[in-house]
């Protein structure tokens, strides 16, 4: 809370002792961490028992630390959580002038404050009715007055959180689902909250409260550092902004860094993303294990009354009843709900028993038990050098499970199980991945494309070879260069490692060394030149690894997040697929002269070419299907399809780029390419333009609309850079952080028919229009253009002759390079 104004104050000031000591003690170099943390909250409770002191508090009365404060755990910015507590004894004016002599002083220091004035009656009645109360008062800590009465409330509050346990729990386990759901996973976010989002400091709290409850406790093991990890980035975090703030901004990060002694924000996440993937371990164990104990409590009475009110027994007709263990691998049963060892099982002594453990919980859909992992991390046989087959195959069926993979992985990445078995996964654990296109860290980014890859298994005849590749496609990332490149030489020495013979581990290596081959071949360039086909071809060598990187793009796709893939996308790599299968079955390649345009390109070319001037349709596309198709479910769309022909001209693309620009259309996709129409149709050369468009906000414009001003475009009646300038001016977008600068390159040995200029850049409003007034000042034809954008970044792909047809000579192309790159700039 902040101070309520000018209302009646304390005549006596705060010390201002106070305020500089604090300042004094939050600028020492030495200190930091929790020493700070418990020096600032000493400070605090010292400047506190003083106010209290100094205002004559009537007997009966104390002051309480509660919630973080309550736990010494003040971090530069952090609200003061106080109670004054009183017994009742006192006249209501004495209580609120103390309340006055201590809350003005602290609002009068400029620190925040949350406070309130009960008896412990009115306490316990509150937490009652409010969980988060509750919670704040299991930390209840005496600062001044009668320590008596303020031990007893916490003690009694305690008692009272033990006793409605069963009933606080569910509810506290909701609060904590509804805040994840709200906040995010702390572990995947670039700007994470340190305290809301889960795995933060918030669900750190919970765990405190279960373990208060006696109902479950926490895995201990790692906890308290990654809480420690979390409290020092807050604190470096309010020292570096000056404010109170949970929030770990992209434009704070470099700063919060350096003040944390580490080299850049990349290892700061990598930080934070280890401690909350500590933390969200430990939530998932204990409540799961809450929802055991109670769902075992509630079921006793039920099977009681079942019996007639005789009491439950086991087989000699006292104690427990015997816990059921079902069997599911050597060495693995069933208990409770859980996958455990058997009593038999002897991790010493059996290597494959880790990875057989893992596969049985997997392909059960059943949780690894905590303490079942830490055995077989601490006790098993280390695998021979390569793998034994069978270790082999339960890696693989770990894999295949789908989503049932991912929280046993979990489990063993908790005790450093994954980091054994595969050397080199250090280097992808908990990595950030800048592209705002990622929805994942690198390590777990690989391990849900394995879960995507195993719905696709029946699509290739090597479907372990698909499931470790997805495991490893990314791997080379962490290093320098290119990731695909330095992936391969770890994914071949893995592959052997794991058991796989030369051949094998050959097709891995390729398959990760290639793996975004097909999507940014289909992406972005021309199909119809047989150049780029063979290039696919020759980099596949086989059938077999064509049909597994096929698979391997969808589910590295999928995995990625929404943006990365879709129908569209999914047509072009599967066209690619088909011309590369050709070629390697030893089909002759089709003349790229052939190519001719489906039946709907051809109605809008012959139209056309009849009008002299543009012809468009605007279609809304829905992923999969067209808008109208009906099958009981409403489709999802995933923007408009815009198709234009108009008869060849110079100055198509800036026209139509910029026309889109003007009407709030952002790019998707684009492919632009010119025909010839067949003689029987009519004569002459021909623009097919397909894009695929979203409306910036609002509704979508009428295409008579689009058309009129593409017509004012191509005539010079419509200045679109005068327009867009005029826009920009007057609504200059909000700048957040300073972009890469823009990208052109020549793609070597591209194709023989054109010269491919590819670019990256930051997308933006009108970036593809700037790039066709580029290309027109620099005289050059457009032969075909492929446009992508992915999240904020576009990369567009152009190939590019001189007027009379002929490919750029190497010179021409690299100025043509340097002309786009300062046009963009």
């Amino acid at each position: 809370m902040t101070s309520p104004g000018t209302s009646e104050r304390n005549e006596n000031p705060a010390p201002g002792g106070h305020a500089a000591a604090r300042l004094l003690l939050l600028r020492e170099e030495g200190r930091s961490g929790p020493p700070r943390r418990a020096a600032l909250a000493r400070l605090t409770d010292d400047w506190l028992t003083g106010l209290f002191a100094a205002a004559a508090p009537p007997p009966g009365t104390a002051l309480v630390a509660v919630g973080g404060y309550g736990r010494s755990e003040l971090s530069p910015r952090s609200d003061l959580d106080l109670l004054l507590l009183h017994d009742g004894s006192a006249r209501g004016a004495e209580i609120a002038a103390l309340a006055d002599r201590i809350w003005y002083p602290v609002w009068d220091a400029g620190l925040a404050l949350d406070h309130s004035v009960r008896t412990p009656a009115e306490a316990r009645a509150t937490a009652a009715g409010d969980l988060r109360v509750h919670l704040g008062l299991l930390d209840a800590r005496p600062l001044a007055g009668d320590a008596g009465l303020a031990t007893a409330l916490r003690a009694t509050a305690l008692a009272d959180w033990r006793r409605r346990a069963p009933e606080r729990l569910p509810g506290l386990g909701a609060l904590c689902r509804e805040r994840a759901e709200r906040a995010g996973e702390l572990r995947f976010l670039l700007e994470p909250d340190l305290k809301e989002a889960r795995g933060g400091l918030r669900d750190a709290q919970a765990l405190r409260a279960v373990a208060a409850s006696w109902i479950a406790d926490a895995p201990r093991a790692g906890l308290d550092r990654a809480r420690r990890c979390l409290l020092d980035v807050r604190d470096a975090l309010h020292l570096t902004t000056g404010r109170a703030t949970d929030r770990l901004a992209l434009q704070e990060q470099d700063a919060v860094a350096a003040a944390l002694g580490l080299p850049d924000a990349d290892a700061l996440l990598r930080e934070v993303y280890e401690a909350a993937r500590t933390l969200s371990y430990a939530a998932d164990v204990t409540w799961r294990e809450v929802d055991r104990v109670l769902g075992a409590r509630s079921a006793r009475p039920r099977l009681r009354s079942l019996l007639g009110g005789r009491p439950v027994t086991g087989r000699a007709g006292g104690g427990k009843p015997p816990i059921e263990r079902t069997p599911l691998a050597e060495g693995v049963v069933e208990m409770d709900g859980e996958v455990v060892l058997a009593h038999t099982a002897k991790p010493e002594r059996d290597p494959v028993l880790t990875l057989r453990a893992a596969a049985a919980a997997a392909q059960s859909g059943l949780p690894l038990s905590p303490h079942a992992v830490r055995r077989l991390a601490a006790t098993a046989k280390p695998l021979p050098v390569p793998w034994p087959a069978e270790a082999r195959e339960e890696l693989v069926t770990l894999l295949g499970a789908g989503a049932a993979t991912v929280p046993v992985w979990e489990a063993l990445e908790a005790e450093g199980i994954v980091t054994r078995l595969l050397p080199g996964w250090e280097r992808v654990r908990c990595r950030p991945q800048r592209n705002p296109v990622h929805t994942w860290t690198v390590d777990r980014h690989l391990v849900e494309t394995a879960v995507r890859a195993a719905a696709l298994t029946r699509r290739v005849g090597r479907p372990d070879l698909l499931l470790v590749a997805a495991l490893l496609h990314d791997i080379g990332k962490g290093g320098p260069g290119d990731h695909s490149v330095a992936g391969e030489a770890v994914a071949r020495d893995l592959a052997a490692r794991i058991g796989f013979d030369r051949t094998d581990t050959a097709t891995v290596a390729t398959a990760v060394r290639h793996h975004l081959l097909l999507v940014e071949t289909a992406t972005r360039r021309d199909l119809d030149d047989p150049a780029t086909v063979q290039t696919v071809a020759t980099a596949v060598g086989t059938l077999g690894t064509l049909e597994l990187l096929h698979a391997l793009t969808e589910a590295d796709a999928l995995a990625t997040g929404p943006a990365a893939w879709s129908s569209w996308r999914a047509s072009l790599v599967a066209d690619l697929v088909e011309r590369v299968a050709g070629v390697l079955a030893g089909e002759p390649p089709p003349d790229p002269g052939t190519a001719a345009p489906d039946a709907a390109q051809e109605r809008l070319a012959v139209e056309a070419l009849r009008t002299g001037g543009p012809v468009l349709t605007l279609r809304t596309r829905a992923e999969g299907r067209t808008e109208g198709d009906a099958d009981g479910t409403a489709p999802e769309p995933v923007g408009v399809e815009l198709a234009i022909a108009l008869p060849d001209r110079p100055g198509v693309l800036p026209a139509v780029a910029g026309v889109l620009a003007l009407h709030r259309l952002t790019v998707r996709a684009a492919d632009l390419r010119a025909v010839d129409l067949p003689a029987g149709l009519g004569s002459g050369s021909v623009l097919l333009l397909d894009w695929r468009v979203a409306a910036e906000y609002g509704s979508l414009p009428e295409a008579a609309r689009l058309r009129a001003d593409l017509v004012r475009a191509l005539d010079g009646s419509l200045d679109i850079p005068a327009r867009l300038a005029e826009r920009e001016a007057a609504h200059p977008r909000r700048r957040g952080l300073t972009a890469p600068p823009p990208r052109v390159t020549v793609a070597a040995a591209g194709s023989r028919l054109a010269t491919v200029i590819e670019v990256r850049a930051q997308d933006a409003p009108g970036l593809l229009h700037r790039i066709g007034r580029a290309l027109e000042g620099a005289a050059v034809r457009v032969r075909s253009a492929h446009v992508s954008t992915l999240g904020a970044n576009a990369v567009d792909t152009l190939y590019v002759t001189r007027p009379d047809g002929s490919p750029l000579p190497p010179g021409e192309a690299a100025d043509l390079a340097r002309t786009l790159e300062a046009a963009l700039g």
